[in-house]
């Protein structure tokens, strides 16, 4: 059996892998766009997938497609949908812009595998891709892509993740540390003081994730070309809409305005940037982790973070606190991807932006990863890290800025003497405080208890 076929298309003949379900313009772009290796997701698959079976059930709805290919069309979408072809999308992220490379891999797929199924012929143009245009289907396809991220993944991952650090908090609600401020020793507080900080950035940044899903999952269906929605049924995306929303039980709607969902990528650009700010809050998280980790001998040992795995190839048992490092990693990436995202929103030239696939791919990863990354920080790293009480216990004790709690007693330029004394004889506050004020011991314990100096106010 010959290892091609010959495919032809409006430019001419060429040639194709024989047991491939895509055909000529799908190759010219493999051929055209030798880039990165970089190709669409499993989750865009998806949602172009249901997005075409969608269409196809619109069409049938309003009598513009024979049933017979519409329900052929519907089978082969859904198989692709559900992951049975993704083999059979090659085309690389970085292609045309409107991402019509990637739209037509999807047609000559879903035609080719509707044919078989249907022993007649399922044209990708006018069958599969009836009522459409690329320029209006590639923004849906982000647009699904990013709603079901959100919705599916990445808000029950940060409800999980928020669900945990608040549970180590109350845990941990009674076991005081040494405070940090510039790095530097400050004030007692709790863990769960501190945590309840983390908690609280987690639920923040879920609130403003949840505020983008209406604007995210309106969808620019309908526009086709330019704008117009030349070719295609009014009541089509409405239909659309309808059937998306059965299948996945997410409320999908149309763009308010068609022009706007097709030259512009507002609502991700927004979405992306409230991603960039989740990355930034648990870059903050992951490097508390690590820098209360760290030793266990010569750094801070506050805390003993579950062992993953060893540390070191040279270095026998040397134990390393992977999951905050990969959250980190997670994090930056993000951000840059959230640099592309906005110079690609920049790109939307009259009625049509030209960096589509770009956003796909950028989205799509930022939602993945940080989804993945919040399960693997809530259960293996703060669900079972330990406190290391007698190593937190030894720094609280000689902490000199506990002298801070007797300023209203006696006075700031006495305590910073008392404090300096302290540290330069590695001695506890308590001891030198006896030694150089006239208050008795009872008292000192008094104002001096760490415990009693989280809950904050004058002494």
């Amino acid at each position: 059996m010959s290892k091609f076929r010959i495919e032809k298309d409006s430019m001419g003949e060429l040639e194709v892998p024989s047991q491939a379900l895509w055909s000529a313009q799908t190759q010219r772009a493999v051929n055209n766009f030798p880039i990165s290796g970089l190709v669409l997701s499993r989750n865009a698959i998806r949602s172009i997938g249901l997005l075409k079976a969608a269409l196809a059930y619109g069409n049938k709805k309003l009598g513009h497609l024979d049933e017979k290919f519409a329900d052929a069309i519907i089978d082969a979408s859904l198989e692709i949908a559900n992951g049975q072809h993704d083999k059979e999308f090659p085309v690389d992220i970085f292609q045309t812009g409107s991402g019509t490379s990637s739209n037509m891999n999807a047609n000559e797929v879903i035609a080719n595998i509707a044919s078989a199924k249907l022993g007649e012929k399922v044209h990708p143009n006018d069958h599969v891709n009836m009522g459409q245009s690329s320029n209006d289907v590639i923004p849906t396809v982000i647009h699904i892509t990013a709603t079901l991220l959100v919705v599916e993944s990445l808000i029950p991952s940060l409800k999980h993740l928020h669900q945990t650090i608040d549970a180590k908090s109350i845990e941990l609600k009674d076991d005081v540390k040494t405070g940090r401020t510039h790095l530097m020793d400050a004030m007692p507080v709790t863990f769960g003081q501190e945590l309840s900080g983390w908690a609280q950035q987690i639920q923040a940044n879920i609130n403003r994730i949840e505020e983008s899903i209406p604007r995210i999952s309106a969808i620019a269906l309908g526009g086709t070309a330019v704008g117009t929605g030349i070719n295609a049924d009014p009541k089509l995306t409405n239909y659309v809409n309808e059937w998306l929303s059965g299948q996945t039980q997410i409320k999908f709607t149309q763009s308010e305005n068609l022009f706007e969902g097709l030259s512009s990528v507002d609502s991700i650009v927004e979405l992306s940037g409230k991603f960039k700010n989740l990355a930034v809050s648990l870059m903050k998280i992951a490097n508390d982790l690590r820098w209360m980790n760290s030793g266990p001998l010569a750094g801070l040992g506050e805390i003993e973070l579950p062992a993953l795995q060893p540390g070191s190839s040279i270095m026998p048992g040397k134990v390393n606190p992977v999951i905050p490092e990969a959250t980190a990693m997670v994090s930056a990436q993000v951000i840059g991807n959230d640099a592309a995202i906005t110079i690609a929103g920049q790109s939307g030239n009259f009625q049509l932006n030209v960096m589509l696939p770009l956003v796909l791919h950028n989205i799509d990863e930022s939602a993945l990863i940080l989804s993945n990354v919040s399960m693997a920080l809530a259960d293996k790293a703060i669900a079972g890290f330990k406190v290391n009480t007698e190593s937190i216990n030894k720094a609280l004790n000689k902490n000199p800025i506990l002298v801070t709690a007797l300023n209203a007693v006696i006075g700031y330029d006495k305590g910073a003497q008392i404090a300096k004394k302290a540290y330069q004889e590695k001695r506890p506050i308590l001891e030198v405080a006896l030694e150089e004020t006239e208050l008795e011991e009872r008292e000192l314990i008094k104002l001096l208890d760490p415990m009693k100096l989280t809950k904050g106010g004058i002494s």
